[in-house]
């Protein structure tokens, strides 16, 4: 009976090691630096499950989190609330997600750390006939999926950018889900909807709506970070090198995204993330992954942060709030070895 035992505690550990080895091989990376590292506090990692495209690299870092040391890797249903919410809240451990909506739970609980920035560009603000511009978003109905949630939060730091306060001039229809709300935009109930992958590519194929804000290629938008990473302070604290891990995963990944964007195409299809390789294809190809090498995405909290202090969404003063829910120490660090 011990022998049988130790047959499958060995087969076990032949097979994690086989799948590692075959991750490698499959994104043609190595774990030696990972190996000269000290061993990550934990085995087990949490990672909000909210699959969309732009959060390719979460997805794709999946094998490379087992390179790192990782045998437990899970993707948590969202708790209550957006991805923030579910971090702050101690459900999941850190995620990709976009960065202004980070701010307003920065702002109400000292729970959230911003550890780097990913890419920029992903989202898309549309319009109706009767939105030719932002200004014209005053007196209009925009539909998102929660008051304080992705879309909500982008929107209002826009509209604010140009003068509008999103709390007066606009009328907002939360309707429980960002496929809701572009729902009520093509059905005509709502004036403007902003979308992320593969929502945008899914309204030009309908031919419905215009769009307003490309973040891809609209300054000053296309400057700053869409995504960053976002992870749950005591977890930081607890475990550093699990931190630094887990981050040098989800970069390599977005790494993988730029470099051979059909390998990622294909994994994404071949996990069910999305089963139309045609807006995989579109969207990986497009997307910037390698701007967390260029951009400072203390640049992008402190340009959204300062548009929604000055129309009241967030209390607490940009400097003080950036200065006490960042920390850089990783992304500096992996900058300097995933120089090539």
């Amino acid at each position: 009976m011990d022998n049988m035992k130790d047959f499958r505690s060995d087969r076990r550990t032949f097979l994690t090691r086989a799948s590692t080895m075959g991750a490698a091989a499959m994104f043609g990376l190595h774990a030696r630096r990972a190996a000269a590292e000290p061993p990550a506090e934990i085995k087990h990692i949490r990672l909000v499950d909210a699959p969309t495209l732009c959060l390719a690299p979460q997805y794709l870092a999946e094998e490379l989190l087992r390179l790192e040391g990782f045998s437990d890797i899970e993707y948590v249903k969202l708790a209550s609330g957006a991805g923030p919410q579910t971090v702050a809240s101690g459900y999941a451990d850190l995620t990709m997600w976009d960065t202004p909506s980070l701010l307003p739970v920065m702002d109400s609980a000292q729970s959230l750390l911003v550890v780097g920035g990913v890419h920029s560009g992903c989202s898309e603000l549309f319009g109706n006939e009767r939105v030719k511009g932002i200004r014209d978003l005053r007196g209009k109905t925009v539909a998102v999926s929660a008051f304080g949630g992705t879309e909500h939060v982008f929107v209002s730091s826009t509209a604010a950018y140009v003068g509008l306060d999103p709390r007066k001039d606009i009328q907002w229809i939360e309707v429980g889900s960002i496929p809701d709300a572009m729902r009520m935009f093509i059905e005509g109930k709502s004036d403007a909807f902003m979308g992320f992958p593969p929502q945008p590519q899914e309204l030009r194929a309908k031919k419905v709506g215009h769009v307003l804000v490309n973040t891809l290629r609209d300054r000053p938008w296309s400057q700053y970070f869409c995504c960053s990473i976002v992870a749950n302070r005591s977890f930081v604290q607890r475990n550093p090198v699990a931190t630094k891990r887990a981050m040098r995963a989800i970069l390599k990944a977005a790494e993988i995204c730029a470099d051979d964007p059909e390998r990622a195409v294909r994994y994404m299809v071949s996990k069910g993330y999305e089963t139309r390789p045609e807006i995989a294809r579109e969207v990986l190809n497009n997307l910037p992954y390698r701007r967390w090498r260029e951009a400072n995405p203390e640049d992008t909290l402190r340009f959204h942060a300062l548009r929604l202090h000055e129309v009241g969404m967030i209390k607490s003063d940009p400097r003080k709030l950036i200065a006490e829910s960042t920390d850089w120490r990783f992304l500096n660090e992996l900058k300097r070895e995933l120089k090539t």
